[in-house]
């Protein structure tokens, strides 16, 4: 009998995982997007949510919870039940945030689980359609030719805008006035209405304003060229080496998830990106499709952490 109940025992910790993540998900899951709607975290997630939910049969609920570079939104998932029923879609900022705030209300690491990455996608420097500034090489003339008269836009403390920015005072040695906002909508807006001279905007959440004309392109972020706006220049090409930087978008679960669950989504997540119209519609707005296992990502987030705090910590920024 003893020995039965040790076999029976055994069964079912093998079992039990297996039929968790089979039957998952059997109600709606709550995607909490830890940036501002029309965001490219809030564009990304959207789409790929979309998709699971016609996959899974079950509603996948995106709801926006923005802030603090993202962290108010992580800190609801952070806080929530293990079960695969709350998951969070953020940024690389998620990596960088460690190294900008103090204190956060969550260990970025012990209280979160690495499921997928999404897509990753360039910055893209963009200026009201009638500014002055024709190139990238304008404004860093006019920034050190008169040193503070330049301002630069931000969607916030730790995100990845404020990354690219930094590292493009840091790669030519300007002074601007850095101006941060809850999100890039509102970073748009305060372009359109020429309160702010220029942002390294998500390129997703970019593209309609260039195609209607409303704003002018000046450089991408990334070593290479992007497919949706081919004569944009590089950053490097333009006159800022060293800028190099791109935002990438992912999910993550509460910390402590079961490995079976954890999988089943990462599956349900590849498959979806490599869906044809997925793909297609990710990519036309910019975006590079990824594709990595639970531990292959888990790698990235620690890998950009440590890049990003001996890069902010060269370029002078000290966690606040």
């Amino acid at each position: 009998m003893k020995y039965m109940k040790i076999l029976l025992s055994f069964v079912l910790a093998v079992v039990a995982p297996l039929a968790l993540g089979q039957s998952y998900p059997n109600k709606a899951v709550q995607l909490i997007v830890a940036f501002t709607p029309g965001s490219a975290v809030d564009i990304v997630g959207r789409i790929v949510a979309d998709k699971l939910s016609q996959m899974w049969g079950q509603p996948v609920v995106a709801e926006n919870r923005s802030g603090a570079g993202g962290s108010l939104g992580s800190n609801v998932v952070a806080r929530a039940a293990p079960d695969g029923y709350t998951l969070l879609v953020t940024s690389n900022a998620h990596a960088v945030n460690p190294a900008i705030f103090a204190k956060l209300p969550y260990d970025s690491l012990k209280d979160f689980t690495e499921i997928a990455p999404f897509a990753e996608q360039p910055n893209v420097m963009i200026v009201n359609s009638e500014s002055r500034y024709k190139t990238l090489a304008d404004l860093i003339s006019a920034a050190k030719a008169k040193p503070g008269s330049v301002n630069l836009g931000h969607a916030g403390i730790g995100s990845g805008t404020h990354l690219t920015t930094e590292k493009f005072i840091a790669a030519t040695g300007v002074q601007l006035v850095e101006v941060p906002f809850k999100g890039t909508p509102e970073v748009v807006a305060a372009i359109l209405s020429g309160n702010v001279d220029g942002y390294w905007a998500p390129i997703s959440a970019a593209i309609p304003f260039v195609k209607g004309g409303k704003v002018r392109p000046l450089a991408v972020s990334t070593a290479k060229r992007n497919p949706t706006m081919p004569d944009v220049p590089t950053a490097a090409e333009a006159g800022a080496k060293g800028t190099e930087s791109a935002l990438w978008i992912a999910l993550w679960g509460p910390g402590g998830m079961n490995a079976e669950l954890v999988n089943k989504i990462n599956g349900d997540v590849r498959k979806a990106l490599a869906d044809p119209g997925i793909k297609s519609k990710l990519e036309n707005l910019g975006n590079t499709t990824m594709d990595m296992s639970p531990a292959e990502f888990a790698k990235l987030v620690r890998e950009e952490m440590d890049t990003y705090r001996r890069l902010l910590a060269a370029a002078g920024v000290k966690p606040q």
